[in-house]
């Protein structure tokens, strides 16, 4: 299953399937606060990335990053260059700036893709597992954001949503279709 279109001469893509296995050069890890590791994504892409992934976190960003921002490592064991760790809002009713703090994520792996010189990204569905951002509204912010970014100058010339489930997949599908192509 994959749906995509053309923003600008640069394709914005979805599928299903397992984003540790992207071969792309950038990957996007949807990561906590204090970078550690967690569930979900997250435990996937450090299990996948294997334990030089925490090493790096740990020595680079002690801190952590916040909310809405995102923080680049090497890729490791994964077949990418580097992964792109973004931090999404917990979901707390939409009245506490999560559509700002989550296109703050998408936006800010962009331009670390950017600096990089990455050409591809792969990003999971950032913030609607666990953090319990509602699918629609998430898939709307996502889409939105990568295709504005990709309108723009940029070095990136593919964006694949990698989805999990069949759910996820239908809410971006649907988000994509609304998206104004060439």
């Amino acid at each position: 299953m994959t749906d995509e279109i053309l923003v600008e001469g640069r394709r914005l893509e979805l599928t299903r399937g397992d984003i540790t296995a992207e071969r792309v050069d950038a990957v996007a890890n949807a990561a906590n606060e204090a970078l550690r590791g967690g569930g979900g994504v997250d435990g996937a892409i450090h299990r996948a990335a294997g334990p030089l992934l925490l090493d790096e976190l740990q020595r680079r960003y002690p801190e952590g990053t916040p909310t809405g921002t995102a923080v680049a490592t090497d890729a490791y064991d994964l077949p990418a260059r580097w992964i792109l760790h973004a931090v999404g809002p917990v979901w707390r009713g939409g009245t506490h700036g999560e559509p700002e703090l989550l296109a703050g994520a998408y936006r800010s792996c962009l331009l670390l893709a950017d600096e990089l010189g990455a050409r591809s990204v792969a990003f999971p569905a950032i913030s609607m597992g666990i953090y319990g951002y509602p699918p629609h509204a998430g898939a709307r912010v996502a889409i939105n954001t990568v295709a504005e970014h990709l309108r723009g100058t940029t070095t990136v010339d593919v964006v694949r949503f990698v989805l999990f489930s069949d759910e996820t997949y239908e809410r971006f599908a649907g988000a994509l279709a609304e998206v104004e192509t060439e």
